[in-house]
């Protein structure tokens, strides 16, 4: 089992940056992904960005050039610095880890995020 618990959400006005965090715990796997994934309401879940172990870095469209993930993998946590927040990043941001063939994931409990105009 692997726990996540995430932190950094809040309100904040347009223009604005936030600093999310994810610390993992338990049956970590040394080879492993972890990202971050945001569910407006009415809308499905979508990912915003994910990085490997080694590094490797994908983005959502929305999230290239404002956000940025990064990983301290001595602590096991992974890190997403919004900026030039929009009303449109409101959402519930949700952690996840994934390791393993066959794939097993996990998902932290989600930080709300609130962008005001």
């Amino acid at each position: 089992q692997v726990q996540l618990v995430e932190s950094g959400g809040g309100l904040v006005q347009a223009g604005g940056s936030l600093r999310l965090s994810c610390a993992a715990s338990g049956s970590i796997f040394s080879i492993n992904t972890m990202g971050w994934y945001r569910q407006a309401p009415g809308k499905q879940r979508e990912l915003v960005a994910r990085i490997s172990s080694g590094g490797a870095k994908i983005y959502a469209n929305f999230a290239a050039g404002r956000f940025t993930i990064s990983r301290d993998n001595a602590k096991n946590t992974v890190y997403l610095q919004m900026n030039s927040l929009k009303p449109e990043d409101t959402a519930v941001y949700y952690c996840k880890y994934e390791m393993g063939l066959p794939r097993v994931e996990y998902w932290g409990q989600g930080t709300q995020v609130t962008v005001s105009s």
